[in-house]
Order: C-alpha cells, then structure tokens, then sequence
C-alpha cells in the first residue's frame, strides 16, 4: 500500500495536470509491483482518469474501480444509473464513457448547478471530513431529480460521498465503489 499526500494530488488536478498526476501514480504503482503486489488498486474513482498511464508501466494487473462497479451493476439488472462525483468525473468521458462503451450501461449525469453542488461538497467539506445536513438534503435532491430522469441505481463516485449519503437517506439503491472496489481487490486475492 502506498498513500499520497491529497492536497498536491488535488492542486495537480484543479490544474488540470493529469500527465504528471499519471507519472506520479505510475511510479508508485511500480514500486508496488517491484515489492511483489501482483495487483494495482486506485482507491479513488477521480484519479482513474490516469489509469491508462498506470497500466502502461505495470506488469500486473490493474483492477479497475468502474470495471468492478459496472460488473455488479450488470449483476443486478442495473441498466440506467445516475452518478455522482467529482466534476472530473461527472464531466470527463475516462468513468462515464467506460461504462457506456465497455459495458453498456446508460449514465445519467446532474444538471450543471447539481454537478457543482456535489463537487463543491465534496472539496469543501468531505474532504476536509464534514458532514452536514444541509449537504445531505442537498444530496438527496440531486438524486431525486436523477430518479426523475430514469436512474434506477446511483454510482457513489467519489470515494467520500458515502460519508454523507446512504440507502436510509434515499430510495434508490446506491453503489458505493469504495466498497465494491474493496470486494474485488479480496475476490482477486483469492483466486487460485
């Protein structure tokens, strides 16, 4: 395991620099193959968006977290989901985009003032570890108003909105990737 300081990560990304953020998660990805990991986890949806840097530079592989998500998706008869995210996330084809053209699945996205809300929440509070009630009704909205467009289920995103949204606060089922992420990454270490 190997854990990165988030506030250069996140400066990095505002910046909008994911090829050094690529090379950062590259090298740290080989050193963990070098130490013998016979796998790679990004425990972060925003930062799949280098995951292709990643892979370039490993031998092992690389479980991806929208691969893992999308799998159990599928499982369950999941074919139109919201997602919430990061704005990277939301708004950039590498998460959204694997999902419609590897697996099929119709993602449904938050309006643009939505798209911020949930952003802002999650740089400005998650992340800094608050939680508020005010953010959650926001939540909650934001993922009724993707009901209302066809979502049948909602991705968790974001690794922290979990923190702040859960089945109790919502109807619609949620995927929380952290958790689905974590099942793979056992389910890879046990395989024969």
């Amino acid at each position: 395991m190997h854990s990165v300081d988030f506030a250069p990560i996140a400066e990095l990304q505002t910046q909008q620099r994911w090829e050094e953020l690529g090379e950062l998660l590259a090298l740290s990805a080989s050193r963990l193959e070098s130490a013998g990991a016979e796998g790679i986890l990004i425990c972060t949806n925003t930062m799949h968006r280098v995951a292709d840097k990643v892979v370039e530079q490993l031998n092992v592989p690389l479980l991806h977290i929208a691969d893992a998500t999308a799998e159990r998706l599928l499982e369950d008869g999941i074919e139109r989901v919201g997602l919430l995210g990061t704005a990277f996330t939301m708004d950039q084809e590498f998460y959204k985009g694997r999902l419609q053209q590897v697996y099929g699945l119709e993602v449904i996205v938050p309006e643009s003032d939505d798209r911020s809300l949930v952003h802002r929440t999650i740089y400005e509070e998650l992340c800094l570890g608050v939680i508020d009630d005010g953010s959650r009704e926001g939540f909650v909205s934001v993922v009724e108003r993707l009901q209302s467009k066809g979502a049948q289920a909602v991705i968790l995103g974001c690794t922290e909105i979990a923190l702040l949204l859960s089945a109790e606060n919502v109807q619609l089922p949620l995927y929380d990737t952290s958790e689905i992420h974590c099942q793979k990454a056992v389910e890879f270490a046990l395989e024969p």
